[in-house]
């Protein structure tokens, strides 16, 4: 491990160089890619400088045992010797998770969208619940998030909202909630009260910049429109809302969040690269779901991955059969522990997986 280790700093260190060179930052393309690799070696670089330390310390315990006479002395190196055991033991386990390839995409930000499937107005006024619960999440995780489009249920929530969030590792952590989520619950609408099933789908895509993607603007029609909804004296009255049509692949993407057009049309432009960035990165996504079983953050985006059942107080992911029973809480954005579950479950088995390419 300590080989391995040692080629990623010295493979970081070798960027280091790279990046101070003159004649790469006037490479701007270059230069990101390098700062970006270089900041996400920057955790392995920590552990390793610590580990090699331990791994110091432990050589000079057994030095000392092997040739100390003071008992005392002894006593203390043994204590001391079994304590950086233990701890180089842990470290080599969170070692070999972290050396696991990561997602390319991981640190991206992400462009979210939650739109009303089966049930109704319920399944709208669910839509709503799970666009609040996301945004008390990223609140709470210091992300910025800007609303791209929307359209609203006739009686409350989305049948339709699309945001872009931006932060830290956004993409890494938010790509486990794609998919199918089901509600069971008695829904405002019934005055019998029986429980009704609906569904919401939620789908997080990467955010591609715009050296992830080759988009010519002779293959974009834009059309301006009146934007509806909140927005005060401006709404339908100018024509700040965009819509873009990708004429090659028919993606169509539309924003009217913002009074100013050239908002819109940086926001739209932005989902319009992800959407298109998305065609390539699906291929990945699907070379790996053959090598994968519980396709915890890949696979089809149709398929049910979450229930929230209000009778029962429970929130349950089929994908790795995971329950919690706070379900209020867990509404108002406390999701942190169903993700971190999700993702040691991903990384069970890609460590499984690589485990069986080495056989």
């Amino acid at each position: 491990m300590l080989d391995k280790l040692k080629a990623i700093y010295d493979r970081w260190e070798d960027i280091g160089r790279q990046i101070a060179d003159p004649g790469v930052m006037s490479d701007m393309k270059r230069y990101i890619r390098l700062s970006k690799d270089y900041k996400e070696l920057q955790p392995v670089v920590d552990a390793y400088k610590e580990y090699k330390l331990v791994i110091d310390n432990i050589a000079s315990a057994k030095e000392i045992l092997s040739n100390e006479k003071d008992n005392e002395f002894r006593e203390m190196a043994k204590t001391e010797l079994d304590e950086l055991i233990t701890k180089r033991d842990k470290m080599e386990e969170d070692i070999r998770i972290m050396l696991i390839p990561a997602d390319p995409q991981d640190g991206k930000n992400a462009i979210m969208e939650i739109r009303a499937g089966t049930g109704g107005d319920e399944a709208s006024i669910f839509a709503g619940d799970l666009y609040r619960m996301y945004t008390r999440y990223c609140e709470a995780r210091k992300w910025k998030i800007e609303l791209v489009d929307f359209t609203e249920g006739t009686v409350g929530g989305f049948k339709e909202i699309i945001i872009n969030v931006s932060g830290d590792n956004v993409y890494g952590q938010l790509k486990y909630e794609s998919g199918v989520h089901r509600v069971q619950r008695v829904p405002q609408t019934e005055t019998q009260g029986r429980v009704h099933t609906s569904t919401a789908s939620v789908v997080v895509l990467p955010e591609a910049d715009e050296f992830d993607v080759d988009l010519k603007q002779s293959d974009i029609r834009k059309d301006t429109f009146c934007s509806s909804g909140p927005g005060g004296q401006s709404v339908n009255t100018t024509y700040s809302a965009i819509r873009l049509t990708h004429i090659p692949t028919g993606i169509v993407v539309s924003c009217q969040d913002e009074k100013s057009q050239i908002k819109n049309l940086d926001k739209a432009m932005k989902v319009l690269r992800s959407r298109l960035y998305e065609l390539e990165y699906q291929k990945y996504l699907d070379d790996i779901s053959k090598k994968r079983k519980t396709m915890v953050s890949t696979g089809d985006r149709s398929a049910k991955i979450r229930t929230y059942n209000y009778s029962q107080s429970r929130v349950t992911d089929h994908r790795i059969g995971y329950s919690t029973h706070n379900l209020p809480v867990f509404m108002d954005g406390s999701i942190q522990e169903m993700i971190d579950a999700l993702q040691l479950a991903e990384n069970a088995e890609r460590l499984k997986v690589i485990g069986e390419e080495k056989e």
